[in-house]
């Protein structure tokens, strides 16, 4: 069980599901402190985690913090790193941010610098705690640091850590972003089946199903994609027909591309708040 302080700063949908993890897992809400701006979502967050301190304060946070998480996007995060780093460099807690994109070193510097930081990169199912986050260190990080970084984000799924942080972009693109190709797809199957004549419950549940059912066997199995695929096809059979029109539309590379584009919006976000940092 973790016993350290934990602040956050943003109260958002990722925040409210680590610190709920956080909780189910034994933490005492006494050692949850989260900072959120908007009064209506501080109301919320009181009611589910009761017992932690929740205020519109991120200097009050951080000033309790043993570990201090930004859960702020990206676009913003320069500015409320600078306006928390002489609290920050007093106290000097390990921090971790989801933000997608922007960098240690500059996550580091307007923190004031010389800090332990940890880039993290979770995914929504953290919100049932099935999700799996992608970490990063950097090299004052002690081995400590790192382990109690991973329990945090353990208490909401899996965790894998990188050995570069540019791995951090594809990450982004793969898992940060993953699950909405996933419901992208379970979508056409619902949206389809309704076409077929089926009713809208029965459409939802047979998609949703066969997703999960797919999920869970993809787990349980070591066959490469390619071979799990062609156990479901069989000559002359439906899914031959379907994955002939696929192949023939070029999806593997419509989807390849989309990745790709996700990928590259993650490595400009990263060298746009370092940029706008410089030009404030």
């Amino acid at each position: 069980m973790i016993s350290n302080k934990i602040g956050f700063i943003g109260g958002g949908n990722m925040a409210r599901a680590i610190s709920g993890g956080l909780l189910r897992g034994g933490m005492h809400a006494t050692d949850v402190f989260i900072a959120e701006p908007r009064p209506e979502q501080c109301a919320v967050l009181r009611e589910e985690l009761y017992g932690a301190m929740v205020t519109e304060d991120n200097a009050a946070v951080a000033r309790e913090a043993e570990v201090l998480l930004f859960a702020v996007k990206p676009q913003i995060l320069a500015t409320v790193c600078s306006a928390l780093a002489e609290v920050i460099q007093e106290t000097r807690p390990l921090i971790m941010s989801i933000a997608a994109g922007p960098r240690i070193d500059d996550i580091d510097t307007w923190l004031g610098g010389n800090l332990s930081v940890v880039r993290v990169m979770p995914n929504q199912p953290a919100l049932i705690d099935q999700g799996i986050s992608a970490l990063f260190a950097n090299s004052v990080t002690r081995e400590n640091q790192r382990d109690l970084a991973e329990s945090i984000m353990s208490a909401v799924g899996q965790v894998v850590w990188l050995k570069s942080e540019t791995e951090m972009d594809a990450v982004t693109a793969v898992s940060g972003t993953g699950p909405a190709y996933f419901y992208l797809l379970i979508d056409i199957l619902i949206q389809s089946a309704i076409d077929f004549g089926l009713d809208p419950d029965t459409a939802r549940t047979l998609a949703v199903e066969t997703a999960r059912g797919a999920t869970a066997l993809a787990t349980a199995e070591t066959e490469t994609m390619a071979d799990m695929i062609n156990r479901v096809r069989s000559p002359g059979g439906t899914t031959t027909a379907a994955f002939e029109y696929l192949d023939k539309s070029n999806a593997r590379g419509i989807f390849t591309d989309a990745i790709e584009a996700a990928r590259q919006r993650a490595v400009e976000l990263g060298e746009e708040a370092s940029s706008n940092a410089l030009n404030r």
